[in-house]
């Protein structure tokens, strides 16, 4: 080859050389690389950043994962099993209990419209629309939402707007009734007690204590229910299962109850005697807000439309009575 051809050849080739390279810086140059770090997580709006709270007015949470009901009534429903909702965002929960409290989302809706109708005044109602597999609204922070801040977010929504509820009745009522509503099943050995378990604080164990035993100072401060038994003009074990006790009203209208005067206690039996909203929202560590976490059976009460119904009538007029007899008043005068 002569050294004519030999130069041509070597600039055809630089030249190929040098239109490959442009491209290829073009091409990354293209490429957009976002950092991880400039990436931005959701920013959730401050805790009540949509009050004021106006009775009669219905309130989300993010996602609508939970509903809160403004009341104008001393009465507050909690709700946190009945939810059904498995968003994707939330992974399940890794450990703790998982099971549905079946219908208590929907009876508890009858049990509002019942007091409305009435007292001619709404209860506030706070519920969980979240599956117990995704959050557990009756457990501290670290067991219900298990880290993932979407579930935690929902959490603290939750307990917000019962502590918003609270300070309402607190001002307005100057003292009122924290009603959590369950559902129990059968046991482990397949028993099913038809019963529905009042909870106050106080374990089975010493339920089953001797009436003599159990009226203590020293257990009334122990209860969810210590303001109302320190304003009510009947001892503490009056109160808790005795003639004008929660337990002997209900069993009064044919729902049999423990604690009540028919059965003080569980005697030894499966009994779950209330659980981290009955600790918080009560008032055993002071407050005017006495709570009673109720775990109702399905037969009878949770089944059906017209169980629901029946039971929402009987709860009305058991909670009317029960504030009447210890506070001195009617729910709605």
């Amino acid at each position: 080859m002569s050294f004519l051809h030999k130069s041509i050849f070597a600039s055809i080739v630089f030249s190929i050389l040098f239109i490959g390279c442009q491209e290829s810086k073009d091409a990354e140059e293209s490429v957009v690389i976002v950092p991880k770090d400039t990436v931005k997580e959701e920013v959730f709006p401050k805790l009540g950043h949509d009050a004021p709270y106006y009775a009669d007015s219905m309130y989300y949470g993010r996602e609508k994962y939970i509903e809160y009901y403004a009341g104008n009534l001393p009465i507050i429903l909690s709700v946190p099993h009945g939810g059904r909702e498995v968003p994707s965002e939330i992974p399940d929960r890794s450990y703790g209990t998982m099971v549905t409290d079946d219908n208590t989302y929907e009876m508890s809706k009858v049990i509002l419209d019942t007091m409305e109708a009435r007292f001619g005044a709404k209860p506030h109602m706070i519920l969980c629309r979240l599956k117990r597999t995704k959050i557990d609204a009756n457990r501290d922070s670290l067991e219900a939402a298990q880290e993932n801040r979407f579930a935690h977010r929902a959490w603290q929504e939750y307990h917000y707007y019962i502590g918003s509820a609270k300070k309402k009745i607190e001002s307005e009522f100057g003292s009122g009734l924290f009603l959590d509503i369950h559902g129990h099943g059968a046991n482990p050995d397949g028993y099913y007690d038809l019963r529905t378990w009042l909870g106050y604080l106080m374990p089975g164990s010493v339920l089953d204590q001797a009436d003599e035993e159990l009226n203590t100072s020293e257990n009334s401060n122990k209860t969810s229910i210590r303001a109302l038994v320190d304003s009510s003009s009947f001892s503490f074990i009056e109160v808790l299962r005795g003639k004008h006790s929660f337990g002997s009203l209900m069993d009064s209208l044919g729902y049999k109850s423990v604690p009540s005067k028919k059965y003080p206690g569980p005697e030894g039996s499966r009994y779950f005697s209330g659980g981290y909203n009955t600790a918080r929202h009560g008032s055993r560590n002071g407050g005017t807000i006495s709570a009673i976490q109720i775990e109702a059976p399905k037969p009878g009460i949770r089944e059906n439309q017209q169980t629901w119904s029946n039971f929402a009538s009987a709860l009305a007029t058991v909670v009317d009575e029960y504030y009447f007899r210890h506070l001195g008043r009617r729910i709605k005068n």
